[in-house]
């Protein structure tokens, strides 16, 4: 037999540890500062006296949550300084999260930068209710407010949110067959390709943190889009290529220049065109999309 034993506070953070992680990097869109949430929550977890607490899941994600919000408040100070425009850090997920249509779709790039767009409470509330199916009860005693009023600011965010996202569920297949023509047009440089497959008000936002290089603001318009993205390796001719991957649970490219890793990008698609695509850049956003990262909404 081995000698070695695990205590019940340890066993319980493990077991959750997946669920607790999904929480943060939700709620925070960064996967470093997800993990400092975690380190917190476990720091206060081992602190608890076991003996009271009766829904150990429950709890975990009230101290989650909470430390969730107390790192939107200063990461919201960081953004702001941010140079160029900001996106969420890209996470290579497993098969099993592409599997769960809910799932995929509340951790992709589109529907989290809706939710940049929330107050930290309502992103918070919205998470928990909407990606996680927690009663507002539970919310309450995670967000400090009354069941009352966290049915009010679930009913608030919920209206933003779905005013924001789109209109109705893309089948992967689809996302992967735009996809497949966004990566012809580009590997070839066919200029007419790229704007048959784009939305006439694609937006590209590109993310550089001011380490690579990139548009300081959203680029609007499919003519504007395709010219800067064929017209940007045909000034420097250099070859673009990409490889499919998925990322947060959706399709998406991992683009190379000349062979060297230069990025990932992602898209939202309506209607069998592309109408969004998020482009992260920076290296420090990058340290992810090697392995898988586990995510889970149980």
């Amino acid at each position: 037999m081995s000698g070695h034993t695990t205590d019940p506070a340890t066993e319980a953070f493990v077991a959750h540890r997946n669920l607790l992680f999904t929480v943060a990097y939700e709620m925070l869109g960064s996967a470093a500062d997800a993990e400092d949430v975690l380190q917190e929550t476990w720091l206060r977890w081992v602190k608890a006296d076991l003996g009271q607490v009766r829904d150990q899941r429950a709890y975990l994600v009230r101290i989650t949550t909470r430390q969730s919000l107390n790192r939107l408040r200063t990461m919201t100070r960081r953004k702001e300084a941010y140079v160029g425009s900001w996106l969420p850090e890209p996470l290579l997920t497993a098969p099993d999260v592409a599997d769960d249509a809910e799932l995929a779709e509340s951790v992709s790039m589109a529907l989290m930068l809706v939710l940049d767009t929330l107050s930290p409470i309502e992103r918070a509330v919205f998470v928990l209710r909407e990606a996680f199916d927690i009663g507002y009860d539970e919310i309450a005693a995670a967000v400090r407010k009354s069941p009352a009023a966290v049915r009010q600011i679930a009913h608030r965010a919920r209206r933003h949110v779905n005013a924001r996202r789109p209109r109705e569920a893309v089948p992967p297949s689809m996302t992967r067959a735009a996809l497949e023509s966004f990566q012809r047009a580009v590997e070839t440089g066919d200029l007419q390709g790229l704007l048959d497959v784009l939305a006439p008000e694609v937006v590209l936002v590109t993310d550089g943190g001011g380490v690579k290089q990139s548009a300081r603001r959203p680029i609007i318009g499919a003519e504007k889009v395709a010219r800067f993205i064929i017209g940007g390796s045909g000034k420097a001719e250099v070859a673009l290529t990409g490889d499919p991957t998925v990322i947060n649970g959706n399709p998406a490219l991992v683009l190379r220049v000349d062979g060297a890793f230069d990025g990932v990008i992602t898209i939202r698609v309506e209607d069998g065109r592309i109408t969004g695509l998020y482009y992260v850049r920076n290296p420090e956003k990058l340290t992810r999309v090697e392995s898988e990262i586990p995510l889970t909404r149980r």
